[in-house]
C-alpha cells in the first residue's frame, strides 16, 4: 500500500515550481541557489531516497526511517531501526517541511538537507557504509542511474560523486512540503468553521495560557511551528544530571581527539542526551534540543528526541508539569528559563490536544489511511 500512497503525497506535496500553488500556511520554499530543482533531479533524487543497495544489508533505505505512509518518519518506533535491526538514540524526525528548517537533526549538527543525506549512509546503525564509494558503485552498475545522473548534472559515470547524490535526495525531500490543515482553512483563510469548538479553545490556550507560541510560531501569514531553536524541556537529561559533568568532559575530551559526533550521539543513549551541547559545547545548550514542527504531530508518535513520551496528551501533561516528569522528579539545573508549570485543567489539555490534531494536512491523512495506519 506504500507505493499506493506515495501518489497522494507527491500529487498533493509538490514545491512551489513544480506545481503553481504553494500550501495554504506556507512560506515560499527555500532552494539553495547551487541546487535548483527540476522535475529530473527530484525524480532521480526519489529514487536515491529509496534505494536500499546503499546499506551493507541491502534492507535499508532513507524511506525505512522515512516512510511515506508514516508521514516520512518509522512511527510508530521509539527509536529508528538500521541494519541488523540496531537500535539508535534518537526518534526518526519526519521529512515533511524539513525543508523550512534552518538545521537538520535534532541537535541541529547539519545545516542543510544536503550534508544530513550525507551522514546515515556511514553510520554503523543506520546504512553501516565504510565509505561513500560504495554508493558510487552502485551508481555506476546502474544504466539507468548513469543516464539520470547524465542527464540531471551533465556529468559522465567516472565524475558522478556524492555531492551530486546529496543534491538529488536533497531536491527529492524537497518536495514533502504540506499545508492546508483545518488549521491553515480557520486562521489564513479565515473559515471559521474549518475547527472545532474544541479546537477552537485549544488555539486560545496554544497562544496564551499554554505559552505554546513562544516556541512553535506563529507568523502573520505562515506558520512553521518552530522558532528553530534548542531548548531543554526536562527530557532525556533528567536521567543522567548527576553524570552530566563527568559525561561532558570525557564527550569533550574524545571530540577533540577526533571522535565521530554523528556516531556517538546516535550508539550512546548519555552522549545523545547533551543534546546541542554536543555540537556547539556550550553550557546553556546542555540537554537541548531542536524544537520540531508541530505540522502533522498527531500522526507522529512517539515524541521527543528519544521517544519517550507515547501520546500529545502526555507531552502536554509533561509540559503541564513544568518539565518533570512525575511528582518525585527534580528539575534538572539546566532546563530552559520558559519551562514551569501551567496549570492547565483536564479539560484544557483535552482542548489543546484538539489543537494539534487540527494540525493535520488532509494529504498526510490519505497517506497514513492508504498505509494501513
Amino acid at each position: 500500500m506504500r507505493a499506493l500512497s506515495w501518489i497522494f503525497v507527491s500529487i498533493l506535496c509538490m514545491p512551489i515550481g513544480i506545481l503553481s500553488a504553494q500550501p495554504l500556511g506556507l512560506p515560499p520554499l527555500p532552494v539553495p541557489p547551487d541546487n535548483p530543482q527540476t522535475p529530473e533531479k527530484i525524480k532521480l533524487g526519489d529514487r536515491l531516497f529509496n534505494d536500499k543497495r546503499f546499506s551493507t544489508t541491502g534492507e535499508v533505505a532513507c524511506a525505512t526511517c522515512h516512510a511515506a505512509d508514516a508521514a516520512m518518519t518509522d512511527s510508530p518506533l521509539v527509536t529508528s531501526e538500521g541494519i541488523n535491526k540496531l537500535t539508535g538514540t534518537r526518534n526518526a524526525p519526519t521529512v515533511i517541511n524539513a525543508a523550512f528548517n534552518k538545521t537538520q537533526f535534532w541537535d541541529g549538527r547539519s545545516p542543510s538537507l544536503e550534508d544530513q543525506a550525507r551522514h546515515p549512509f556511514l553510520n554503523p546503525i543506520e546504512m553501516g557504509l565504510s565509505s561513500h564509494d560504495a554508493i558510487l558503485n552502485v551508481i555506476n552498475d546502474d544504466r539507468q542511474y548513469k543516464r539520470e545522473f547524465k542527464k540531471v548534472f551533465g556529468v559522465k559515470p567516472v565524475d558522478i560523486n556524492i555531492d551530486h547524490v546529496t543534491k538529488a535526495i536533497a531536491s527529492f525531500e524537497r518536495t514533502q512540503i504540506s499545508g492546508d490543515s483545518p488549521f491553515d482553512q480557520f486562521y489564513f483563510a479565515g473559515d471559521e468553521n474549518a475547527l472545532s469548538v474544541s479546537a477552537r479553545r485549544g488555539f486560545d490556550i496554544f497562544i496564551a495560557d499554554g505559552r505554546c507560541v513562544s516556541c512553535h510560531t506563529i507568523e502573520q501569514d505562515h506558520a512553521i511551528f518552530t522558532d528553530h531553536k534548542f531548548h531543554n524541556i526536562g527530557v532525556g537529561i533528567n536521567d543522567i544530571e548527576e553524570d552530566v559533568p563527568a559525561l561532558a568532559s570525557a564527550f569533550m575530551r574524545a571530540k577533540s581527539q577526533g571522535i565521530d559526533v554523528d556516531i556517538a550521539v546516535l550508539t550512546d543513549p548519555n552522549v545523545s542526551h547533551l543534546g546541542r551541547f554536543a555540537i556547539d559545547e556550550e553550557l546553556s545548550s546542555m540537554g537541548g534540543f531542536k524544537t520540531p514542527t508541530l505540522r502533522n504531530i498527531a500522526v507522529t508518535a512517539p515524541y521527543m528526541h528519544d521517544g519517550s513520551i507515547k501520546t500529545l496528551r502526555d507531552v502536554i501533561v509533561h509540559y503541564n508539569n513544568g518539565g518533570v516528569l512525575n511528582e518525585v522528579d527534580p528539575i534538572n539545573a539546566f532546563i530552559s528559563g520558559g519551562m514551569r508549570p501551567l496549570n492547565l485543567n483536564e479539560q484544557q489539555i483535552d482542548d489543546l490536544v484538539a489543537f494539534l490534531e487540527a494540525l493535520t494536512s488532509p494529504s498526510v491523512v490519505v497517506a497514513s489511511n492508504e498505509g494501513g495506519k
